[in-house]
Parts: C-alpha cells; sequence; structure tokens
C-alpha cells in the first residue's frame, strides 16, 4: 500500500539530507505554554515574592522587639535598606532575563561569566529554595487555615498534602492554567494589602486589639551591629521569590513581557513593604499571641469584620498557593541543567501541554518527604529558607558585576557599582543567616547544597565517559552489513507463535526457533508438533529439568553470539483487553527482556498480539 503523501515526502526529505517540514499541528505546539502576559506572570511566579509581606516584616519585628521599644525605631531605615536591596536585585533580573531569555537566573549567569563551580553552587542552592518554598508555603497556608478554622488546625500535614496534590495537578495541564487558577486569590490578595495601607493612617478602630498580650515590652538584648544585622537578614525573607521570573522567563510571550512583570513585582513589593514598616511603626504594633503583626495591621485598618476575614483568607491562600512559584521555576531549570547533562536527560522532555512532567513530579515528591518529615510545621522550615535564594542572589550579581568589567558597555562603571552593592548586600544576609540559624536547622542546606553539586558533579561525568564511548562529534567508519539470525523462545505452537515466527521471517535471513522441555518425553512432544506444523523453521529444543526459560534461552544465546552475525531475539506477548488482566499473564517475556539487554549485546524486540473484544 502507497503511503500517505506527508509521509512519503517526510521520508523522501530525510533520505535526500533535507530536514523534514513539522506538520502544522506539532508547530502549533512547540509555542504552547508561552502565553503569560504581566498579570498572569504575576499570578503563576510571583506569589512566592508578593506573600513575603505576610512573614519577611514580622520576622524582622520578632528581632528587633528584643531590643524593646529603641529596636522597633529601626523598623522602618531597615527596611529602606532592604527594598533598596530589592531594587538593586530587580534591575540584575531584568538585564539576566536580556542576556538569558531560555530561563535558568543565577544559574545561567554563573555558567556564563563565573564557570563551573559557581554555576553548580547556584542550581544547588535555586533547587533545596524551590523544594522548600513548595513546603513553607503550604505549610504556612495550612496553617492560616487551621488558624480561621479550628478543625482543621489537627491536620495540618494532610492540609498540606492536599494542597500539593492540587497544584501537582493544575501544573500538569501547563503554567497558563494555573496562572488562571490563581488569578483570583492574586487579586484579593493585592485589593486586600493596598486597602490596609491606604486606609490605616486614616484611623485605628478601637477594636483593633486583637490576639494575646505577650506582657510588657521589656529589652533584653542592646541594639548593636549584631542585632541589626540578624534584623536585616531577618526581613531580607521578604524579598525570596523575585528570581522566579528570570528563572522561568520562557514561559512568557517575550523577554520583554517576563521584564516588565519583574519590574511590577519589584514595585508592588516595595509598595507594600514600606507602606507595612510605617503602619507598624505609626501604630506601635508588638507582636501578639495567636495573630499575626499583619492581621493586626488589617483589624486597625478594616476593623474585625468582613473584611478582615476576606483579608486573611486571602492571605492564607496566597501564602499555600505561593508553592507554584516553584512550579513555574523549577522544572525549567531541571530542563538546563539536563540540557547541560548535569540531570538526567529525561528532566529535559515535554509533555504534550507542553510541560516538563519529570521535573514537576520530582518536585511534587521532594516536597511531600519534606512536609511528612517536618510534619509540616513552618517554624521548622523557616531557617532553611532563605539561604538558598541568597546564594542564588549573589552569584548572579557577581557574575553580572563581572560581565560589566570584561565587556565594558555604555555606562559599565554605573552597572558593575550596582551589582556589586547588591552582591555585597545579598552575601552580607547570606553569612548573618547561616551563622544564626545554623544550629536551628541551617546546617541542613549546608550539607544538601555540597551534596546536590557532587551529584551535578557525578552525572555530567557520567554523560562525558557515554560521549566518550559513542565517539560524539567524531565520523564512524561506515556499517557493515551482518548476516541477520532471528531468535524467537516459545512453548507451544498456536496463534502467537505463528505471528511470531511470521515477523522473524520478515527480518531475517535465518530465523531459528527455541523452546525449552523438562525431560526428553517433553521435548519429543514439541518436536513432533512443530514437525506436523512444518513452519520452514527449525526449531532448537532445549532441556532443563526446572524448566527455566530465563537461565536456558540466555545460555544458549550467549553460546551462538557471534561478531559476524546480527542476533535478534523476537520475544512474543499477549497484550490483554485491560490493563488490569495483565497479572493474569505471566511475564516471563519482559523478565527474558531485561536479562537479555542486561548480560547481552544481541537486539531485543516484543511482538505484541493483542486480545480482542
Amino acid at each position: 500500500m502507497a503511503l500517505p503523501i506527508d509521509v512519503s515526502a517526510r521520508r523522501l526529505a530525510l533520505a535526500r539530507g533535507q530536514p523534514a517540514a513539522l506538520s502544522p499541528r506539532l508547530g502549533k505546539h512547540s509555542d504552547e505554554g508561552h502565553n503569560l502576559g504581566v498579570f498572569g506572570g504575576l499570578a503563576a511566579l510571583s506569589l512566592d515574592a508578593l506573600s513575603s509581606v505576610a512573614y519577611g516584616p514580622e520576622a524582622m519585628v520578632l528581632v528587633l522587639v528584643t531590643a524593646g521599644a529603641a529596636g522597633l525605631t529601626y523598623v522602618v531605615p531597615l527596611t529602606l535598606v532592604i527594598v533598596g536591596m530589592l531594587a538593586l536585585l530587580i534591575l540584575s533580573y531584568t538585564q539576566v532575563i536580556a542576556a538569558h531569555p531560555d530561563g535558568g537566573g543565577a544559574y545561567a549567569v554563573g555558567k556564563a561569566y563565573l564557570g563551573r563551580p559557581f554555576a553548580q553552587l547556584a542550581a544547588a542552592s535555586l533547587v533545596v529554595d524551590y523544594v522548600l518554598t513548595v513546603a513553607v508555603s503550604l505549610a504556612a497556608g495550612a496553617a492560616s487555615l487551621g488558624s480561621a478554622f479550628p478543625a482543621l488546625s489537627h491536620h495540618l500535614l494532610l492540609v498540606s498534602l492536599a494542597g500539593l496534590v492540587i497544584l501537582t495537578g493544575v501544573n500538569m495541564f501547563g503554567i497558563q492554567e494555573s496562572a488562571r487558577l490563581l488569578t483570583l486569590p492574586t487579586a484579593v490578595f493585592l485589593v486586600s494589602t493596598f486597602a490596609v495601607i491606604i486606609l490605616g493612617p486614616f484611623h485605628s478602630h478601637p477594636v483593633a486589639r486583637i490576639g494575646t498580650s505577650l506582657g510588657p515590652l521589656q529589652a533584653t538584648t542592646a541594639v548593636g551591629i549584631l542585632l541589626i544585622l540578624k534584623a536585616f537578614a531577618a526581613g531580607c525573607s521578604a524579598v525570596t521569590g523575585v528570581e522566579a521570573i528570570a528563572n522561568g522567563a520562557p514561559a512568557f510571550r517575550s523577554p520583554r513581557t517576563a521584564q516588565r512583570t519583574e519590574l511590577v513585582l519589584g514595585a508592588l513589593l516595595a509598595v507594600m513593604l514600606i507602606g507595612i514598616s510605617l503602619l507598624i511603626h505609626a501604630h506601635h504594633i508588638v507582636p501578639r499571641g495567636g495573630v499575626t503583626i499583619l492581621a493586626q495591621l488589617t483589624a486597625a485598618s478594616l476593623g474585625t469584620g468582613w473584611a478582615f476575614y476576606l483579608a486573611n483568607v486571602s492571605v492564607a491562600l496566597v501564602l499555600g498557593l505561593a508553592a507554584n512559584t516553584s512550579f513555574g521555576g523549577l522544572p525549567v531549570l531541571m530542563q538546563l541543567l539536563s540540557r547541560d547533562h548535569r540531570l538526567p536527560h529525561l528532566f529535559s522532555l515535554r509533555a504534550e501541554r507542553p510541560v516538563y512532567r519529570y521535573g514537576i513530579t520530582a518536585l511534587a515528591l521532594a516536597a511531600a518527604l519534606l512536609l511528612v518529615a517536618v510534619g509540616a510545621k513552618t517554624e521548622r522550615l523557616i531557617p532553611l529558607f532563605t539561604i538558598g535564594v541568597f546564594i542564588g542572589f549573589t552569584i548572579s550579581q557577581v557574575g553580572l558585576a563581572r560581565h560589566w568589567l570584561r565587556e565594558r558597555p555604555s555606562r559599565w562603571r554605573l552597572r558593575a557599582a550596582l551589582n556589586g552593592t547588591g552582591a555585597a548586600m545579598t552575601a552580607i544576609a547570606v553569612i548573618v543567616f547561616l551563622t544564626s540559624k545554623f544550629l536551628e536547622g541551617a546546617w541542613v542546606v549546608v550539607v544538601a547544597i555540597p551534596l546536590m553539586m557532587i551529584l551535578f558533579a557525578r552525572i555530567e561525568r557520567y554523560y562525558r565517559e557515554v560521549a566518550s564511548e559513542l565517539r560524539l562529534g567524531k565520523t564512524p567508519p561506515p556499517p557493515r552489513k551482518r548476516e541477520s539470525v532471528v531468535i524467537v523462545p516459545t512453548s507451544t505452537v498456536n496463534t502467537l507463535t505463528q505471528k511470531a515466527i511470521g515477523a522473524a521471517l520478515s527480518l531475517g535471513e535465518t530465523v531459528i526457533a527455541v523452546a525449552v522441555a523438562g525431560d526428553e518425553d517433553e521435548c519429543a512432544r514439541v518436536k513432533h508438533a512443530w514437525d506436523e506444523w512444518h513452519p520452514g523453521v527449525p526449531i532448537e529444543v532445549l532441556l532443563d529439568a526446572r524448566r527455566s526459560l530465563l537461565r536456558t534461552v540466555l545460555r544458549y544465546i550467549q553460546s551462538v553470539e557471534d561478531e559476524d552475525a546480527l542476533i535478534t531475539v523476537l520475544i512474543p506477548e499477549i497484550v490483554p483487553r485491560k490493563r488490569r488482566h495483565e497479572i493474569l499473564h505471566n511475564q516471563r517475556g519482559r523478565l527474558l527482556e531485561a536479562v537479555l539487554k542486561a548480560r547481552t549485546d544481541v537486539i531485543v524486540a516484543r511482538v505484541p498480539f493483542r486480545l480482542h473484544e
């Protein structure tokens, strides 16, 4: 039968060495997933950064309050310093997007400008941070829901895992679908937070004192450089997540759209951080039992009616859904790592949607294991949270500074100074956080990141050895035609045997059937049935008292292997009507295939026989 025109034309083009044209459907498919606009990008990739206003300022206040009222006077100045660092990071990542539109963020910068060790350090830090982001976000969201609905407070791990399953399933359909899901909670969160900031300076409701008092504010620590540095490092958790847009840049309509989204994120986050810090100072907010500082500000600005509950539920949702940032960024990073031979190549495969489903699955499994290990307790995750991303920040800034010093484009001194200042600030945050939180759990990250780097190096070495053995990049000698021998393992004469022998005769010049018998009588019966059928193919009946097909056939094939002959083993198998019926058939064919691939150099193929309704 003649081939269809499009198939034959494609084969003819390939035969002539010309690239075959993609079908219209494939061409359309290849562009799917690159459709995020500014607001969709904020919803899909920025919730980690935006939601950090719920815990970043509070983390800073918790450090400063140990110095009493004198310490709280530093809330606004420190916030302004953090916002200055945020501005440097935002400008830096817009440059990263322009230079590396394929994504990767700090990893791409480290690879391009600093070399392999720094690239591996950036990648390991980002992988650890992305997994922690999922775990922290879901655990924090579950805790917020538990505060609003006490019945859930005893099932935080179950709530976290349920949220993880939902996010994983949605992202399997593509990042654009996840952005649609997150659009409404993002909008409600932004509107409610800005309402708190705008209305807060004008009035403070008399019912704003929520939660339980922790007693009179007393100083237990003097204000000093160490306290200021600790508060700065704690407050820096408010800028985590700003790298996700650069890491997931391929999901946007264009690099320019990704840059605009990065700038909008920076503006929103800066305004919210400054507004919240000013309200903390104006209302003299201090930590209280059972409520967050953001909840206190919400009560002070909006009262404790329906607006208060709407705002806090939106915060809880956004905290939980902030995990989606990792689902947009980590699979792209893993694809780049696999392309550089530092992760298994399967992470570069896309599904039909198309999404990197292996990367999404790996992220979900790692986050689930981490949540189970810590019991979905946020306080056990926070000490690990900031270190990885700030290592990535530092590498990105240092790499860009080196790039400007080397290339010296227009205004290179200003660019190098900005990136150098940003690198110094983020490096200080890393050092302070490591020293102050090491015994509280930060040591886990100190161990995990080097182990991840060793894993990258081992995988890269493996692929390098494979490439050397395959002589990739070198022209091999011309192929040599060899005699073709096809061996068909069988047991009885039936339709399955008939189909397998027919396929074997179409493939090779010499076909041999092989059967296993337990004794001489069974051997004679098999030969008699074969002679009566008379297929024109000889059969070798091998004697084995245990009737071990695997061991006997393997031994036979090893005995006939020959460099001058190409041996193909054709294994017939039954394909049942329903998947659940597979357990009703023996799996000797699959076991034989696995053994032959592991112990011989023969070609192994299977001939399916489908059972019909």
